[in-house]
């Protein structure tokens, strides 16, 4: 076992009670520094030296090492942390859905109960009725060839047989209704293919709790929704643990979501907890190196952006091949000779509050009361734009008037007729000056990608006009003259591992733009080395292929294969999305770096408004295809204008447990404002 806080059971536990009183148990009723106090009562779950590991063939991957906690009807217990820190292992060993291939020991005990070791068919008795789960992907979780109406009941019936059918069918009809879904008696007979993403993910809430379960495990549930969806999600994520009184592990890289969220926080790295604590003790004094650069890698949204952020260096560890000592010390700035030799215990840095941290130095960083700046102390100023030349001096790159996009609607049947059209892009105009960003925000659906696909396509729009560097598209006579105007205008998309052939290497990937342009073989090699060293990549890996690169690593080879043609405009399709935060602050500072080196112009489409305060110098919102706000960057966030722009920022989870307890969210619903509060569906709980 890794940790050295007591486990041994109590009197009451060796009686056979299954309750086990140790110094786990202890410290975390000390856990009071939040919004619902200190637990009360006996926790449902108690999770005590878990392990579980892997073989593969780079060897055991150890994905979980000696992880203690327990679990409270009516808390949230948050797990955070990097891609391959363990959550979600630590999260699937809790319901039993692991690989045959995983190797699990520890224990985890349900009222008592141990589950480790029960067979498949016997944890399928405690799935849905005792442990429901929650995934990332709805499309995945939900069966296409089934109605929703099926799927819920489904749930119902497979524990509860001889439920009646209009039973079966008032329960379903009142689990919608609780999750937030209009028309249920309706929408019970339509497809999962008929539903947007978020209501989609409301399903999968209602399914969850379809059996009054005692435990709701939510693996990254709003990661890829939209600011205004993920803010209705997590409202139906706390009435469903309010009317099932459930106990809730939210799994989430995004630390706005669990300071709104959360009443403990675990924070996890290379498999094991580094920091555990109440939610306002680890925002208010985090004390791990670790913790302090997650917080301080986040962009604040409700502030403005003075500081350039500030990236972990490195990458997390092989958990096939951990190194010695403390796993973080190879990116620790505080790391001695010690912390690479001996890996810490998880220890209390402040016992009365139940305040864990595994570190060497806690202790000094305790008596000294070290932040984030002194532990990170390359905090720098956001170098100013228009030093040189002021911004309305600049040339415009991008002008776009009164864009006109539709698609037709066609009716269903063989045939399909057309019924009418769809305005997607609704006479939308701005412009973007040379060096500068402008941010293009809005929900899904709202026209933005369309927008962006209307500029890539250097063809004569509909109506209205799209000027690249001085030259209307519509007037492009051929694809030579296409060809010079896409040398200069270039795109970076979401998903870097789906945009770079996988069978290429990493050289031929940047020199085929250049190919394309008809590039000499000697300048292409001498510029795809100026293209690894402007993106941070060590020239040598050029041999190599981008599986073989981590997602951030991934990102900046697609930065590089962007910029290979000297572009002057950038147009960015989500470029941080699916990264962690510490390597989004990496992709972030890049981007800030390479705009002022090289003065390129960005239109950069996000849903995470906290990035796109930070990057942008000015935003255009658009809702239902129209641009409702337009404006500079700090004029929009600190003075909206028109409502939607308004319901749109209040929904941004702000990494500050105080403050976020303290908003009222917006909801923009008929044209009006109305507090999110009211929407909030009132039901009639079924009684465990």
């Amino acid at each position: 076992m890794s940790e050295t806080i007591d486990n041994k059971t109590t009197a009451a536990d060796s009686a056979g009670s299954g309750f086990q009183e140790d110094d786990v148990l202890r410290y975390e009723l000390n856990e009071s520094n939040g919004p619902k106090g200190a637990p009360k009562g006996k926790p449902v779950m108690q999770v005590r030296d878990l392990h579980v590991s892997f073989n593969t063939e780079a060897g055991v991957v150890r994905a979980v090492r000696g992880v203690n906690f327990d679990l409270w009807g009516g808390r949230t217990l948050g797990i955070v942390g990097e891609s391959g820190s363990g959550k979600s292992v630590t999260a699937l060993s809790l319901i039993g859905l692991l690989d045959d291939n995983a190797h699990v020991t520890g224990s985890i005990k349900l009222n008592g109960e141990e589950l480790l070791g029960k067979t498949d068919e016997e944890m399928s008795k405690y799935r849905g009725t005792k442990i429901s789960m929650i995934f990332q992907d709805p499309l995945s979780a939900l069966t296409p060839m089934f109605s929703i109406g099926d799927q819920i009941a489904e749930a119902l019936l497979i524990h509860n047989p001889d439920m009646p059918k209009d039973q079966v069918r008032k329960r379903c009809i009142e689990l919608l209704t609780m999750v937030g879904i209009t028309d249920p008696e309706d929408r019970l007979d339509a497809y999962p293919h008929e539903f947007s993403g978020g209501m989609r993910q409301r399903v999968v809430i209602a399914i969850a709790i379809a059996n009054n379960p005692d435990i709701i495990i939510a693996d990254e549930p709003t990661t890829a929704l939209d600011v205004t969806i993920q803010a209705q999600i997590l409202d139906i994520l706390k009435v469903a643990q309010r009317e099932t009184g459930a106990a809730v592990v939210l799994i989430t890289h995004d630390l706005g979501v669990v300071a709104g969220t959360a009443d403990d926080v675990m924070v996890m790295y290379a498999g094991r907890a580094v920091e555990r604590a109440s939610i306002d003790t680890v925002f208010d004094r985090p004390s791990h190196p670790y913790t302090m650069g997650l917080l301080g890698a986040v962009p604040k949204p409700h502030e403005k952006a003075t500081t350039r952020l500030v990236p972990i260096k490195g990458n997390p560890p092989s958990l096939a091949a951990i190194p010695s000592g403390c796993p973080f010390s190879p990116r620790c700035p505080m790391a001695r000779p010690e912390c690479h030799k001996v890996e810490p215990d998880l220890l209390p840095i402040e016992a009365s509050e139940g305040h864990l941290v595994s570190c060497h130095r806690q202790q000094e960083i305790k008596e000294n009361s070290l932040t984030f700046a002194d532990v990170y102390p390359g905090v720098e100023p956001i170098l100013p734009k228009w030093a040189d030349v002021p911004r309305e001096k600049r040339p415009v790159v991008l002008e776009v008037e009164n864009l006109v996009k539709t698609f037709p609607v066609q009716g269903k049947g063989l045939i399909r007729r057309k019924k009418g059209t769809m305005t997607a892009v609704d006479h939308a105009s701005f412009k973007i000056h040379e060096g500068e960003t402008l941010a293009l925000v809005g929900e899904s659906g709202s026209g933005k990608s369309t927008t962006l696909t209307q500029i890539m396509d250097l063809v004569k729009p509909e109506e209205g006009r799209i000027i690249v560097l001085g030259k209307d598209v519509a007037e492009l006579k051929n694809n030579r003259e296409r060809r010079e105007v896409r040398r200069n205008l270039q795109v970076i998309f979401q998903d870097p591992m789906s945009s770079l052939d996988p069978r290429m290497p990493v050289y031929d990937v940047l020199a085929e733009p250049l190919r394309a342009q008809k590039w000499d073989e000697n300048k292409i090699n001498k510029r795809i080395g100026e293209l690894m060293y402007l993106v941070g990549i060590n020239p040598d890996y050029v041999d190599r292929f981008p599986s073989q690169f981590s997602g951030g690593q991934r990102q900046r080879i697609a930065i590089a294969r962007a910029l290979a043609t000297e572009p002057k405009l950038l147009l960015l399709d989500e470029p941080i999305a699916s990264l962690d935060v510490s390597i989004q602050a990496g992709i972030i500072n890049l981007l800030e770096d390479l705009q002022i080196q090289l003065k390129i112009s960005y239109l950069f489409v996000a849903h995470d408004l906290a990035v796109i305060r930070h990057i942008s110098d000015t935003v255009a919102v658009m809702h239902l295809g129209k641009i409702v706000e337009y404006g500079e960057t700090e004029d929009v966030f600190t003075n909206p204008k028109d409502p939607y722009t308004k319901a749109l920022l209040s929904a941004i989870p702000i990494p500050d447990p105080k403050v976020e307890r303290t908003r009222e969210r917006l909801v923009y619903q008929d044209g009006k404002l109305v507090p999110a509060s009211s929407l909030i569906p009132v039901n009639y709980r079924d009684e465990k």
